[in-house]
């Protein structure tokens, strides 16, 4: 299982269109991931105190864009998905904060 960080009108779009698309798609090419142990540095790191915000499980043996582990902040490796996340890919969303 991998994780997303969404804006909870992001996610709204998810029951129009089938899929779920962030913004960074369109202007980096890839939707940022985590793993379950980088959820909370990523989260105090962009979004601290923002209340919509949910945390969406994808399980990445579901996806049907293409995902690969890169390096990126502090050096570590985290997953980014190369296209929109198709609906039965995210098994779990709950409202989170930090």
């Amino acid at each position: 299982m991998i994780f997303h960080l969404a804006q909870q009108t992001d996610f709204a779009k998810l029951a129009e269109t089938g899929f779920y698309v962030a913004d960074s798609l369109y202007s980096e090419g890839f939707i940022h991931c985590s793993r379950k142990s980088q959820v909370s540095a990523t989260g105090s790191r962009y979004f601290k105190g923002r209340k919509d915000i949910l945390l969406l499980t994808i399980d990445a043996q579901r996806l049907t864009a293409p995902l690969r582990y890169q390096e990126s902040t502090n050096y570590e490796l985290f997953p980014h998905i190369y296209g929109k996340i198709n609906a039965d890919a995210i098994t779990n969303y709950e409202k989170i904060l930090f």
